[in-house]
């Protein structure tokens, strides 16, 4: 009820205030730029009692949303690699595709709180969690293991998996939803490298010169899956009022995808593993672009 009429009092519907506006915002009913200020002093006591806690809620069914849906897609696919639907390695590149971009979506129903990123950072953290125990042996899962490994063995959960689990956290809660570097990093990890992956095996005939295990082929798709994905959720974004498109921006995220791609295409990839090659590459030549 109290929600209810400080919302009343400033003219705003609740979903439009919050979560994508200000917390600070005000309705300018009076004319008089006097009176507004007064009219905000006289709220601002009000809106420091109540939005508090109920951002906090807000934020916990938030990303008590988003951990049920990323954990019930995770459970999706393992149903499908237990009744063989896809061959093994496309139904981990499938898991490695959707998971972190279906999460991404999440990010603009957060609240402009400052905690809010390591609310949201929970949904992949406990993913990291699990990877660890899995990979460990304290916890046994063989459909999610046969999901997410290329060979089915367990202990390859504590490299790529783990890899990317741990980079969706940090991308989440240090970089959060108004820097293009987190999308750009999120968009080259899972749409650039999990499409490359599967285009190359495919139409990967012609191979690169100084790496026989990676083609043109998907080192092409790779620039555009990430360049293409970056840009989707730019716009995403952009509707939210979180980020301007613009030039600059959109020239950025192309650099960045080619950069990632390049590095992903080097020997030194399949050595240290493209889950940390690709997002350290992004996070690097992002800090410069952007």
């Amino acid at each position: 009820m109290v929600t209810h009429l400080v919302y009343s009092s400033l003219h705003l519907s609740p979903l439009r205030s919050f979560p994508f506006s200000s917390l600070s915002r005000t309705s300018p009913l009076p004319s008089s730029r006097f009176a507004r200020a007064g009219v905000r002093l006289r709220l601002r006591p009000i809106m420091a009692a109540v939005l508090p806690e109920s951002t906090l809620l807000h934020d916990i069914g938030v990303s008590a949303l988003a951990s049920g849906v990323a954990l019930g897609l995770l459970r999706f696919w393992e149903e499908l690699a237990k009744r063989g639907v896809f061959e093994q390695k496309l139904n981990r590149k499938l898991v490695h595709i959707s998971v972190g971009l279906v999460f991404l979506l999440f990010w603009p129903f957060f609240s402009p709180w400052r905690y809010a990123p390591f609310l949201a950072a929970l949904a992949p953290g406990i993913n990291a969690v699990r990877m660890l125990l899995l990979g460990l042996g304290l916890c046994k899962n063989d459909a999610m293991v046969k999901s997410m490994s290329r060979f089915g063995n367990y202990r390859e959960l504590l490299k790529g998996p783990l890899y990317y689990a741990c980079t969706i956290t940090l991308a989440t809660s240090l970089l959060w939803r108004t820097s293009p570097i987190a999308i750009a990093l999120i968009c080259n990890l899972c749409a650039g490298d999990g499409v490359a992956d599967i285009v190359g095996r495919r139409f990967g005939n012609k191979k690169l010169p100084y790496n026989s295990s990676k083609s043109y082929a998907g080192t092409t798709s790779m620039v555009l899956a990430g360049f293409i994905a970056s840009i989707g959720y730019l716009h995403y974004f952009h509707l939210f009022g979180l980020m301007q498109e613009n030039r600059n921006t959109i020239l950025g995220f192309f650099l960045t995808s080619l950069a990632a791609a390049i590095v992903e295409s080097l020997p030194i990839s399949t050595d240290l593993d493209d889950n940390l090659t690709v997002p350290l590459t992004s996070f690097f030549v992002g800090s410069f672009v952007f």
